[in-house]
């Protein structure tokens, strides 16, 4: 039988070298592995829990219809902090008296291999219902903007996914695969909007996007949908539970699982290497409660939940311009330039607190870096940190009403 073994060496490259020079394969302090399907990952794992998470659903296969998010190769066209501003980009690339020169030297427009500017604006030139395709995408957790969403603009538009999400009432979640994990895993969230392809970070992997429901492909718009669960998953469930939840009782189960402090560390060698699993529970209570705190997640993840507006922060200061090398941390207070404006009462659970991949007060406020800061940025930045705290608190009680793992 073969023998594989596997040894680490870290350092800066002297060090190495010098290690090298001092030992060789006998003299070596090798660890034996032993490689399992289906990855055969040639580097130690921890596979002692292997068997009980595999035992869950692979969210690819609960929600079988997903794609990665949109890729518009062109950000700074297409998206936009400002709604008048996207319009105006988007009139002058479809009025045709404006050359083509013009149009790409004004707003950085080339070619790609399958994308030809002088094609594309004639196309959209001649778009009548051109206006329905302005909407808003999730472009990093809890950061909201201006999109024109429309084949001719955006190279990618995953429309496989996306059409089920901006033209209807839905819901959909966002996931990932292969993550280096940093911060713990936290590459989760709900939307109900289309989703930009680096809305979450990660050194590898691979974002996805799967919608509650799916709808009609009809040209006209209608409200004829189906679920985006498998027969196979809705079978097992109702099962085990014996009865058949909502659809939307099932996606905050999902959602409330995920968001398990439990479930992302005691999973967390798996779930750097795979789509994430759902174990499912027997129990109907369990089910119901974890159901009701998914759902309450969901509503603050969309920044719909009342209880966002009982903020518990304030802003100080006269200048709400964010300045280079900003946002900064210190006794409770985070501050966005060298006057000393900022946000005071920001809790250090909170922002440290990771979504995707990204500290979310932090990133949130550094991707306006030169900008100032609008009354309704201001209140949006507020609203941030009360969702923040009450997902630490629901993840918490949701830990809590988990009895035991496996869940039974």
């Amino acid at each position: 039988m073969t023998q594989i073994y596997h040894a680490h060496l870290y350092g800066t490259r002297d060090s190495k070298y010098d290690w090298l020079q001092a030992h060789d394969v006998l003299s070596t302090d090798w660890q034996e592995i032993k490689p399992q399907a289906p990855f055969y990952l040639l580097i130690p794992q921890n596979t002692d829990l292997l068997s009980e998470y595999d035992q869950g659903w692979k969210i690819t296969d609960v929600m079988p219809i997903n794609s990665t998010g949109v890729k518009t190769h062109r950000d700074h066209f297409v998206i936009d902090f400002d709604d008048e501003n996207l319009k105006q980009r988007i009139a002058d690339f479809r009025d045709l008296q404006i050359s083509d020169d013009d149009i790409a030297n004004q707003y950085s427009l080339s070619d790609t291999r399958d994308w030809k500017l002088h094609l594309r604006r004639r196309s959209l030139a001649t778009n009548q219902n051109w206006e329905q395709y302005f909407t808003k995408c999730l472009y990093r957790p809890f950061d909201v903007r201006a999109y024109y969403h429309h084949q001719d603009v955006v190279e990618l538009p995953r429309n496989e996914v996306m059409n089920h999400i901006i033209n209807y009432e839905n819901l959909a979640l966002v996931f990932m695969r292969q993550v280096a994990i940093q911060e713990g895993y936290n590459h989760f969230i709900a939307t109900n909007l289309a989703v930009d392809n680096r809305a979450f970070y990660s050194n590898k992997g691979t974002m996805q996007i799967s919608s509650l429901y799916l709808y009609s492909n009809s040209t006209e718009i209608t409200q004829d949908h189906r679920v985006n669960f498998s027969p196979e998953f809705l079978k097992d469930l109702t099962a085990k539970l014996d009865t058949t939840p909502s659809p939307e009782a099932i996606f905050y189960y999902i959602y409330a699982v995920f968001h398990s402090p439990t479930y992302r560390s005691r999973y967390a060698e798996f779930l750097k290497i795979d789509f994430p699993r759902v174990p499912l529970t027997s129990r109907v209570d369990l089910f119901q409660q974890l159901a009701t705190h998914g759902e309450a997640l969901v509503n603050l993840h969309l920044m719909k939940s009342p209880g966002l507006e009982q903020l518990i922060t304030q802003f100080e200061g006269s200048d709400r311009t964010v300045d280079p090398g900003h946002p900064k941390y210190a006794n409770g207070k985070v501050t966005i330039n060298k006057r000393g404006a900022g946000f005071t009462g920001v809790p250090e659970a909170v922002w440290n607190f990771y979504v995707g991949g990204y500290q979310v007060c932090h990133k949130w406020l550094k991707d306006r870096k030169g900008r100032t800061l609008s009354p309704e940025d201001i209140t949006h930045y507020q609203r941030i940190v009360v969702a923040l705290q009450e997902t630490i608190r629901l993840m918490q009680q949701i830990d809590a009403a988990i009895p035991g793992w496996p869940i039974q």
